[in-house]
């Protein structure tokens, strides 16, 4: 019988491991898709179109400085706090609450609360992951959140995972990291932590 997601996540997660550090928006919340359709339609409210590729490639960077990459890229001026307000709202009035859950890694959350210390970490805004992680009925077993503006920089920084472990307590050498985009796991190399890509099922 085919190892199930949860077992392999498992399988790659038993090292002599304090805390576990979870990235949100497309590692416990299956939702990028959702991100992405509110990035678009917040650009178009300007006339301006981009290759939504982007919002993949650059996966757990503060909002603000996704859109200071977009208007590098296409040569627009999009002001990253309005748009990131305007974003926000399209987001939580159309997609907040059709969040679904990336099952196996809120599982597998949820089997080690009380075992491991839990972090998440994320580059989106507080109010939206807080919500978040409500409707995917974990906010409880959050211990400490990291969110955009909480560090001076975010991923593919070290700063916002340094922070959680230095709010947890725990050694960055003992944390480890689950993400799904290069950014993150770029930021958990620079902290000294190792890491888990959640959607490829691959340790590092």
């Amino acid at each position: 019988m085919e190892q199930s997601k949860f077992d392999k996540l498992n399988e790659l997660t038993k090292g002599d491991y304090e805390a576990f550090l979870y990235d949100c928006d497309g590692t416990l919340a299956d939702n990028m898709a959702a991100h992405t359709k509110s990035y678009v339609e917040a650009a178009k409210e300007h006339d301006v179109v981009f290759d939504p590729a982007i919002i993949d490639e650059l996966a757990g960077w503060p909002i603000a400085n996704v859109v200071e990459e977009i208007n590098s890229r296409y040569n627009c001026s999009l002001v990253p706090a309005a748009f990131k307000a305007r974003k926000a709202e399209i987001f939580a009035d159309r997609y907040i609450s059709g969040i679904q859950p990336i099952q196996h890694v809120v599982d597998h959350l949820k089997a080690n609360a009380g075992k491991k210390r839990i972090a998440v970490v994320s580059g989106g805004d507080t109010e939206a992951i807080e919500r978040t992680l409500e409707i995917l009925g974990i906010r409880n077993l959050v211990e400490v959140l990291v969110c955009a503006g909480d560090t001076e920089r975010g991923k593919p920084y070290s700063d916002p995972f340094l922070h959680a472990a230095e709010l947890l307590g725990v050694d960055p050498a003992k944390c480890l990291v689950f993400e799904d985009g290069v950014p993150g796991v770029k930021a958990a190399e620079a902290a000294g932590m190792h890491w888990v890509r959640v959607d490829q099922l691959i340790f590092g």
